[in-house]
């Protein structure tokens, strides 16, 4: 039965799916469950697997549907006597374990090619991501010019992006060779779920192109979600510092962080 779990996590995560897992570590007395009682949850709210049954593994599930949301992994206790609050049972027993957030390789995907798309992809090259790059131009798409890259795409950018899954796991940076680029590639990721999107360009560029998508339809909720003029404010004009500050943006972003000096923390 374990292979299986394991071999139904890993499909799970190559489809783009977390996956929680949980695991009794410790049992005292009584249990309907033993030390290494493992379960699986899926996006679907399915199973494999069990913690005991009865109570404590309605309890587990529970807790794992709500660290799936939140994509964060969390500790658990449980009394199983009577007079628990939360777990009355005739076992007697006492039991702990922990849930673990199993999450696909993040992606992040460059539309453009060119010198900031470039350095982005150098710079992020030491992160753990499925990177993608994408390019109009098959001289700024091609394997030899990424040579670690993921998957590599030229051509029509609309047409690209449309087949390609972009989803909560997808990180976005737009740096296209061009003003209209950069607004056909937004057209496509703005009817997608990526937890970040970014794109370089000035603040006059973005006033302009967010108020032409607006006019089409788009919602403005869903452009003020997009990081533009994209990255943080830590960096000179060099090429490399830019993309190092966008790379810093898209990781704050993705992390849950917050700016402050660790020298500050207490």
């Amino acid at each position: 039965m374990y292979y299986k779990i394991l071999d139904k996590i890993k499909d799970e995560l190559k489809k783009g799916n977390k996956v929680a897992f949980a695991m009794l570590t410790e049992v005292k007395g009584s249990s309907p469950g033993k030390a290494g009682a493992i379960l699986a949850f899926f996006k679907d709210k399915s199973i494999m697997g069990t913690v005991g049954g009865g109570i404590l593994e309605y309890e587990v599930i529970t807790k794992c549907e709500e660290c799936l949301e939140a994509g964060e992994d969390s500790l658990f206790s449980h009394s199983l006597d009577e007079s628990s609050q939360d777990m009355p049972m005739q076992c007697g027993g006492d039991v702990s374990g922990y849930i673990k957030v199993f999450k696909p390789t993040p992606k992040l995907l460059i539309v453009g090619g060119g010198h900031v798309g470039f350095n982005i992809y150098n710079v992020s090259r030491s992160l753990d991501f499925h990177t993608i790059v994408i390019d109009d131009r098959q001289e700024f798409g091609n394997k030899e010019r990424f040579k670690l890259a993921d998957e590599i795409y030229f051509g029509n950018i609309s047409n690209i992006l449309d087949k390609l899954k972009i989803d909560e796991n997808t990180y976005v940076v737009i740096a296209t060779r061009s003003y209209e680029k950069d607004l056909e590639a937004l057209r496509e990721i703005i009817k997608q779920n990526p937890t970040y999107t970014g794109m370089i360009g000035s603040v006059k560029k973005w006033t302009t192109l967010k108020s032409e998508l607006i006019k089409e339809g788009i919602e403005e909720n869903r452009l003020n979600k997009v990081y533009a003029p994209v990255g943080l404010n830590i960096s000179s004009n060099d090429v490399k510092e830019i993309a190092f500050g966008i790379v810093a943006e898209l990781l704050l972003v993705k992390n849950n962080g917050h700016l402050s000096h660790r020298k500050d923390r207490k």
